[in-house]
């Protein structure tokens, strides 16, 4: 399960997968920043630097990089352990370039940060408290264990104590901040990314049971005519061939296999959910498609339809969009996944917006939680009463994620909260997802007037 609090958890990608590529060019990047440094502190500040031990130390990284392109191909995904030494070899690289230059007297030990946020994103927890708690050591030893920084004069620079105490405090805080920090954003950013991949999977999904549904309503109607033909060409052979028996019976069997492909295709013609006439569709049949699945689950779900006034005329006629349908029916599941008895679907509408509230009578939506409904992979612990009362199931909160991301993408704001008890009534005190369009964005303008719509459209799957 993963931590909410920190950010570190299995549902992540830091699992120590690193390409090998990546490690190298930020070596790369390191080497150059050392050598200018050490090269301007050397020969432009006239610093006295034990050049020869500080060019060993990044050597050693030159070193590793070459035999790294060598043995290994740039694309290898470097495995945690193999992460794990990398990052341990480069912080101890740059602790001894920061030992030979001054300790904490130098603000380059700033960049002792680097391997420990680097494994915060790339690697699991025990590995990062590794990193961390051996930068913690490190950074604390070279407080009072370094060669001093002298000028060519001989001349030993070094802050004043408060100073170098409050760097110390700054490093320790920077270390475990960032840590933490890179850690959780990681972390989102991993979940964000695969809860997107299957809301995109969802869509697609549905996009292409609507786009199978117009095919076969498709060939219903295209094919209608040609069986009808057959039909009646074969009943006239029917009454030709009477003194033919053997060919009557292949003329009754024509018929019968005409008639036998009809009523198969009006029977997939009626999942057709994608003609042109059926792009468009009233209100009511849109948000009954959306239900259809969860009507029959031991729930009564209850449908009131109404005009917010009387001058906001009859009910509108929408366009069929998948987003609405997949987000309505993930909402609606939810409510009835919950609900102790009773389920309902308020709709309604006005002039300027359309508004689809779905309500159930159940326990609501966690108090702690309910600022954060919506979000991906939102675990918590399940009550013993919730585990009796629905043993199968495991929340993780990406079923309303796919829903509102689905249904923000046709122009609407999706609000969750729960119920509120009214004059005694508890009915209605369970989870409440309104879900508001502006009446723009869903709604077919009338013309008043019928028009001829063409031809279907060719579907390509």
């Amino acid at each position: 399960m993963t931590d909410l609090s920190t950010g570190f958890g299995t549902n992540n990608p830091r699992n120590g997968m690193v390409r090998l590529r990546t490690l190298i060019i930020l070596r790369w990047l390191a080497i150059l920043g050392q050598g200018g440094a050490i090269f301007i502190a050397s020969q432009v500040l006239k610093l006295d630097i034990p050049l020869g031990f500080c060019m060993l130390a990044i050597g050693a990284s030159v070193i590793s990089n070459l035999v790294a392109l060598a043995v290994y191909p740039q694309t290898r995904w470097l495995r945690e352990n193999e992460v794990l030494v990398t990052l341990l070899f480069d912080l101890s690289q740059l602790a001894l370039l920061v030992y030979l230059t001054g300790g904490l007297n130098n603000p380059f030990a700033l960049l002792i940060l680097a391997p420990v946020t680097v494994s915060a994103m790339t690697m699991r927890t025990q590995s990062t408290l590794l990193i961390g708690g051996l930068a913690l050591i490190m950074v604390t030893a070279l407080t009072y264990i370094h060669l001093p920084l002298r000028t060519e004069a001989g001349a030993i620079l070094e802050m004043p104590p408060v100073f170098v105490a409050g760097f110390w405090v700054a490093i320790m805080i920077g270390i475990v901040f960032l840590a933490i920090y890179a850690g959780r954003v990681t972390a989102e950013t991993y979940s964000m990314s695969q809860a997107l991949l299957a809301t995109q999977m969802a869509l697609s999904r549905e996009q292409k049971l609507t786009d199978l549904g117009g095919v076969v309503a498709a060939a219903a109607h295209e094919l209608g005519t040609p069986l009808a033909t057959i039909k009646l060409v074969s009943a006239e052979l029917l009454e030709e061939l009477e003194d033919r028996p053997d060919l009557k019976e292949d003329a009754a069997l024509i018929r019968e296999q005409a008639d036998r492909c009809r009523d198969i295709l009006q029977s997939m013609g009626r999942a057709g959910k994608d003609d042109l006439h059926l792009r468009n569709a009233p209100l009511s049949a849109v948000v009954g498609e959306a239900a259809e699945p969860h009507v029959e689950r031991q729930k009564q779900v209850h449908f009131n339809f109404t005009a917010d006034t009387e001058d906001d005329g009859p009910m509108p006629v929408i366009t069929r969009k998948p987003e609405v349908i997949h987000g309505l029916r993930n909402l609606i599941q939810n409510a009835v996944d919950f609900a102790d008895l009773e389920v309902w679907i308020d709709v309604s509408w006005s002039k300027t917006h359309i508004t689809i509230r779905v309500i159930d009578d159940g326990p609501g939506y966690p108090v702690d939680l309910l600022g954060r409904i919506g979000e991906p992979f939102l675990r918590r612990r399940r009550s013993v009463p919730d585990q009796a009362s629905r043993p199968g199931y495991e929340g993780m909160g990406l079923g309303l994620f796919i829903a509102k991301t689905l249904l923000e993408r046709t122009g609407s704001e999706v609000i969750f909260d729960n119920g509120v008890n009214e004059d005694g009534d508890t009915s209605r005190t369970g989870a409440i997802a309104e879900v508001i369009w502006p009446a723009s964005a869903l709604q077919v303008a009338p013309t008043g007037r019928s028009e001829p719509l063409g031809q279907n459209e060719q579907i390509r799957i």
